[in-house]
């Protein structure tokens, strides 16, 4: 063998060495061989999780449920009220309607009354 070969050698157990220590760098040794992308993929996000919810403000399901738990009665108790806010106003709105009849049969008798003096 020569020298030439012994180096080459080397150079190439040094890159092989060098492209495998890159390949799991950082990682937590979850990568799967049968899949080594996908769980590249998912490594980042679960170490990025964190860092895209305080970003993103998202929440989680937990703090979601929780607060649905927290809040759900008073906001069952909005909804009703709500319901009967809205008859209360289409009954206000049938009201003003049969008043502004009345006004406005007040306003004519009146106007006849005043042309029938004149």
């Amino acid at each position: 063998m020569t020298p030439e070969e012994i180096i080459l050698i080397v150079v190439l157990a040094i890159l092989i060495i060098f492209l495998v220590y890159y390949f799991f760098k950082g990682s937590g040794g979850r990568i799967a061989i049968s899949r080594p992308v996908e769980s590249r993929v998912d490594e980042y996000l679960d170490r990025k999780f964190e860092r895209f919810v305080e970003e993103w403000s998202l929440v989680r399901r937990p703090v979601l449920n929780s607060f649905k738990e927290d809040r759900n009665a008073a906001l069952t108790r909005d909804e009703e009220r709500i319901v009967t806010l809205k008859k209360y106003e289409s009954e206000m709105k049938t009201t003003l309607e049969d008043l502004e009849g009345r006004l406005n049969a007040l306003e004519n008798s009146l106007a006849t009354e005043k042309s029938g003096r004149k």
